[in-house]
């Protein structure tokens, strides 16, 4: 009996160290496959998505203009109010309603404020090809998220911004995303993901923050439509 008992320890131990023996790459490539899969990632070159944005019973519209690794405008209307910002390649400007402290007026982005910008150029996030962006991922374990399972993967940029996200052990996809970036923490849970040409871009999604919860709904996307490069352009004051 005993050494029957030792046989099926012996069985559940080695099926356990099975389970958990993915290693990064295993657990990044499959969570390529979910997202669509590395060539139909790697053949977008623009991504423009039309969304709402819920936050403290107003609905504010927002628009964001990526061209993959270069450039990102992001628009939102606030009580009429135009707030916008824009990465354009290493360089970035602002434009912030004097409602929210601003000056209403064109003006370039401080360091801190365009360093957690940058990682936005990509639409399919620090995960994929990580290593040709310079990103380190370690494996931090499997854990329960909100009674799921997920797979904690932790992230540190080249620049030395230090990301944790859990994937769904199911579909690999990611369900949240913890940042901290110049002391300030961020949460992000994604709701739902929306399939758009064969490739999964989050649906629905809830950003927590200082100051609060908000929840960003997209209601259009378009891949590889024809943009103007002017958008990024700074205008003149």
């Amino acid at each position: 009996m005993k050494s029957k008992f030792q046989w099926l320890l012996a069985v559940a131990l080695f099926s356990f160290s099975f389970a958990n023996a993915q290693t990064v790459d295993e657990i990044v490539d499959k969570h390529v496959a979910a997202l669509g899969g590395a060539d139909k990632l790697k053949a977008v070159n623009t991504v423009v998505a039309e969304r709402v944005i819920a936050v403290q019973g107003m609905e504010i519209p927002s628009k964001s203009v990526v061209v993959v690794g270069k450039s990102l405008r992001s628009e939102s209307t606030v009580m009429g109010n135009s707030m916008v910002q824009v990465v354009n390649m290493d360089k970035g400007w602002k434009i912030m309603p004097t409602m929210m402290g601003g000056t209403g007026e064109p003006e370039d982005m401080k360091p801190e404020e365009l360093k957690p910008m940058l990682g936005q150029l990509d639409p399919f996030g620090a995960l994929f090809n990580y290593k040709d962006k310079g990103n380190q991922v370690e494996f931090v374990g499997n854990e329960k998220v909100d009674k799921k399972d997920m797979i904690h993967l932790k992230v540190t940029s080249k620049d030395g911004i230090v990301i944790d996200e859990y994937l769904d052990a199911k579909t690999y996809l990611v369900y949240k995303v913890v940042t901290n970036v110049n002391g300030q923490a961020g949460e992000l849970i994604f709701n739902s993901y929306k399939d758009i040409d064969g490739i999964k871009f989050p649906d629905s999604m809830d950003i927590s923050s200082q100051m609060g919860v908000l929840t960003m709904i997209t209601n259009k996307t378009i891949i590889n439509g024809v943009v103007d490069q002017q958008v990024f352009a700074k205008p003149n004051k």
